[in-house]
């Protein structure tokens, strides 16, 4: 008996076998990330591939059923109201940080600074509004930052522009709505150095 189902050793040795194939490629996949791992499935074969598993991130629960039988928008949801709460303790924890380190001079919520950080590297969390919008250029032979009070010839979104930035220097970045930026600015960043 496995979990209520009756598999043969020959059956799970075959399913350990393709499970730590789908492992091997998922780890070159997912190398050095971060992100959870949601398995979707018949659920008495979940402790079968959690054996197989090397991903450190592989979420506890799963999603139930055969995943053949949903669309992928109820697939999409099942999956993120099992990852939503580690998504919303992480950004809980880079928040308390941020304000742990505030006046220390290692975190800014001048978008200026900012936007020179980031491309100099020196971003390790950036916390961006969502739906608002700073109009500016950034001169990065000169590192200089222009902002402007509205979008003009030539200029980009420079909150976009820091979080691409950050993105490109391992930095993470978090998309939140306008009250949940540190400090209620556009943005705030928490600097590593």
């Amino acid at each position: 008996m496995f979990h209520g189902h009756d598999i043969s050793n020959d059956t799970k040795d075959r399913l350990l076998r393709w499970f730590r194939m789908i492992d091997r490629h998922l780890r070159g996949l997912l190398a050095g990330g971060q992100s959870p791992l949601v398995l979707a499935g018949v659920d008495y074969l979940f402790p079968l591939y959690k054996e197989a598993n090397s991903y450190p991130n592989l979420m506890e629960g799963g999603i139930s059923g055969n995943p053949e039988k949903l669309r992928p928008e109820e697939l999409h949801d099942q999956g993120w109201a099992l990852v939503e709460p580690v998504f919303k303790k992480t950004r809980e924890k880079a928040a308390a940080r941020y304000r742990q380190l505030a006046g220390t001079g290692q975190t800014t919520t001048d978008v200026k600074e900012a936007v020179s950080a980031a491309h100099q590297g020196r971003v390790d969390v950036l916390f961006v509004a969502v739906g608002v919008q700073v109009w500016g250029r950034f001169d990065s032979e000169n590192d200089r930052v222009y902002v402007h009070e509205s979008s003009e010839p030539g200029d980009e979104d420079l909150l976009d522009l820091a979080a691409i930035r950050t993105l490109v220097q391992s930095g993470t970045v978090y998309a939140v709505a306008p009250e949940e930026v540190p400090d209620q600015s556009p943005l705030a960043a928490v600097l590593r150095y």
